[in-house]
């Protein structure tokens, strides 16, 4: 029975998936002493990190084909107001994956 995730595990988890194992570490115990004695931590880490990240993916493409202000004729006319709302959205598409992902 494995107990731990490997170096290399971790290397292939992105940062959702390393977030939720902080996350789980100092306040889920519970789940997360049950998941090493399953032997699925690893499995269940990176299903979450897939899952977030195809959120964000999902929301910024909502949010990029919604707001006209992000045009390629947008982009080349104000770069710096564009990245600026590239931006905006990015976290917030990032808050929302993380309280309804990883935080809870």
């Amino acid at each position: 029975m494995r107990k731990i995730i490997t170096k290399d595990e971790i290397k292939n988890l992105n940062k959702y998936g390393l977030l939720k194992l902080d996350y789980l570490k100092k306040n889920n115990k519970v789940l997360y002493q049950r998941l090493i004695i399953e032997d699925k931590l690893y499995t269940f880490l990176f299903s979450v990190g897939n899952e977030a990240q195809e959120m964000v993916d999902r929301l910024m493409d909502d949010y990029i084909k919604n707001d006209s202000r992000l045009s390629e004729k947008e982009k080349q006319q104000d770069q710096l107001s564009w990245v600026g709302i590239m931006n905006n959205y990015k976290s917030c598409a990032e808050e929302i994956v993380l309280q309804e992902l990883i935080y809870n």
